[in-house]
């Protein structure tokens, strides 16, 4: 196993920072594999969203969750079922109502393993985090938009179809115009796209771009993406148009033929000439793989 060259993937709860009234998120603070997980009040309940990778960071989460909510009832739900965002739901059991859309729930189930698997592989320091995992089975599974009522504030769970995944879910606070994305966005860094044939091919940077197109519309004022700052509806601007222009960078290359291999290395090239700021450029080539099989 090699060893792991970033920080080791710990949640920081003391991080934590309310963005609008009774909604607090615990930043990833630009760690690998953190994601920002957030905490959402009603007057009789709590819903937290995402719970970190493995049961030891969602323990951290929970006993910040539980003196946060201060007697108020504990929901759960995660943006889609990747480890960081969702592996460490077990350490809810008991303590919390855990619920997701039906796509998800079939992600966690079939493909749950071999995540944890490859997930191990990534070094020690990750290895560590997912010790003694236990794949979640959630309380509550539902189809459509479902609206949670927290008591004087109702937060929407809406699944957006196949996407960065084929469960995303969004979460809203119409209230306060909060937007929860999981990693259909992401600050400062190029789209994550989970192109990994003939093991998993969900990914679909064709309905990506028309999921954020949809986003877009909505206009949130604050938008919490799955990593990285907290930002507002320019984020979604900024993944909109990146997408569009990676599948019409692509595209245009397809038309003539080019090897896939030929195209990724001219795109990438373009791409972090157009964003020289972003991290994570790696994730270039898995989506020219990904438009290319969508062309």
């Amino acid at each position: 196993m090699a060893d792991y060259p970033f920080p080791d993937p710990i949640v920081d709860t003391s991080a934590a920072h309310e963005v609008a009234r009774d909604l607090v998120v615990i930043p990833s603070q630009d760690v690998d594999l953190v994601p920002n997980i957030g905490l959402i009040g009603g007057s009789q309940a709590v819903l937290v969203v995402d719970t970190g990778l493995g049961p030891r960071n969602a323990e951290q989460v929970l006993k910040f969750a539980t003196e946060y909510a201060a007697g108020r009832r504990l929901y759960l739900t995660t943006t889609h079922f990747h480890p960081e965002h969702a592996f460490g739901a077990q350490a809810f059991a008991g303590e919390a109502t855990y619920l997701v859309n039906s796509a998800q729930a079939t992600d966690l189930s079939a493909k749950g393993d071999g995540y944890l698997a490859m997930f191990r592989q990534l070094g020690t320091a990750v290895a560590r985090e997912l010790d003694g995992v236990e794949l979640p089975t959630a309380n509550l599974v539902y189809d459509d938009t479902h609206e949670l009522d927290l008591g004087g504030r109702v937060v929407q769970l809406r699944p957006t179809g196949r996407a960065h995944s084929r469960g995303d879910q969004i979460v809203t606070v119409a209230d306060a115009s909060v937007m929860f994305t999981g990693d259909l966005v992401e600050t400062g860094q190029f789209a994550i796209f989970p192109w990994f044939p003939p093991h998993d091919t969900d990914v679909s940077g064709v309905r990506w771009i028309k999921v954020m197109e949809h986003l877009t519309a909505s206009n949130p004022a604050i938008v919490v993406p799955g990593h990285g700052s907290v930002g507002d509806a320019r984020l979604l601007v900024d993944v909109r148009d990146y997408l569009t222009e990676l599948r019409d960078e692509t595209w245009v290359r397809r038309d003539s033929a080019l090897p896939v291999e030929t195209i990724a290395e001219e795109v990438r090239a373009l791409m972090i000439s157009r964003h020289p700021d972003w991290r994570l450029p790696e994730w270039i080539d898995r989506g020219v793989g990904c438009l290319c099989s969508e062309y």
